[in-house]
């Protein structure tokens, strides 16, 4: 194995360069992955904006985590025959040519996905999502914010026969919706007039599982108005601008669940890339119109940009090696 790679480097804010860095060396239980591409994840965008919390330059391949591609070497304790095996994987610093991973935090991918992208962990996120709102036919589901994960939501909630509200800023995201099946699409730009509409399709019982999938304080408000009494609300987006205030009375009176969804161990969030894998493969779920925009490692700093700013047709930014 070469004993450099390229990767990204986090150097300050607003400022992505892409080094020559010593390839990672492979530990007992481990893998050293030889990356095909990763998925540009939009919590990683305080890395590229800065927070005072953060410390530059971060080291190389810092963020990445929705790598996938081929076991290159293992370390001692793993079994050889992984070798050569494409896979996606959890590990951590997959903006750059090779990262490693435990040999226990893997998923070997099948080779009906032989000729896919798989961002991995983004793919098993959604999956995860949907299996703990436990949507059912006949509910009406309200999805906040239809990027990558809400389109993906959309599709697998309509699947389920539920009657999916679309709720989007952006004209071209809410037409990806109604392409993976939502049945109602709300623009996201008055708050009042939201919740009149949505009263009004549900003859004010308002929707039985809500899903806010874009991290903001003002849609996590909007959630909570939209989800009925005894209903679930599901916080998808990943807030990290501070605290959040909210309206403890209207949530204390309807009496509704509200669930974290952010997973932590391992081993759920492995099962939902398993699952990932079984929605494709049986043609469930095909995200592949979702990967709009693809990049070169070299021009990780453009994925970024286009990740922030969103242009019209954009869902989701993969970044490929050389070569792949």
């Amino acid at each position: 194995m070469a004993d450099a790679m390229l990767a990204a480097v986090f150097e300050k804010p607003g400022e992505l360069t892409v080094q020559s860095a010593p390839a990672p060396a492979v530990g007992p239980g481990e893998v050293l992955l030889a990356l095909e591409g990763t998925g540009v994840c939009a919590s990683n965008l305080p890395l590229w904006e800065g927070a005072p919390w953060f410390q530059y330059p971060m080291a190389p391949g810092t963020g990445g985590h929705e790598g996938w591609g081929v076991v290159a070497e293992v370390g001692s304790g793993v079994d050889r025959a992984l070798v050569g095996r494409r896979v996606a994987a959890l590990s951590y610093k997959a903006y750059a040519e090779r990262d490693v991973a435990r040999a226990d935090q893997l998923v070997l991918l099948p080779d009906a996905l032989a000729d896919q992208p798989f961002p991995g962990e983004a793919l098993g996120c959604a999956m995860n999502i949907f299996a703990r709102s436990k949507i059912e036919s006949g509910q009406t589901v309200a999805i906040l914010g239809i990027g990558f994960l809400g389109a993906i939501l959309t599709k697998l909630a309509s699947r389920a026969g539920a009657r999916v509200l679309a709720i989007s800023r952006r004209a071209y995201s809410l037409d990806v919706a109604r392409d993976f099946g939502a049945s109602e699409l709300i623009a996201m730009d008055d708050h009042r007039g939201i919740i009149e509409r949505v009263a009004q399709l549900t003859e004010g019982r308002f929707c039985e599982r809500v899903i806010e999938a874009t991290g903001k304080a003002w849609p996590l408000d909007l959630a909570g108005e939209l989800t009925a009494e005894g209903g679930r609300m599901m916080i998808a987006g990943y807030h990290q601008d501070g605290p959040r205030q909210i309206n403890m009375q209207l949530w204390n009176y309807r009496g509704f669940d509200v669930i974290n969804a952010h997973e932590r161990d391992p081993r759920v969030s492995l099962r939902g890339i398993r699952a990932a894998i079984a929605a494709i493969e049986e043609g469930i779920l095909d995200p592949r119109p979702l990967y709009t925009h693809s990049f070169a490692l070299r021009e990780i700093a453009s994925a970024f940009a286009a990740t922030a700013q969103r242009p019209d047709g954009f869902m989701k930014a993969l970044v490929r090696m050389e070569g792949r």
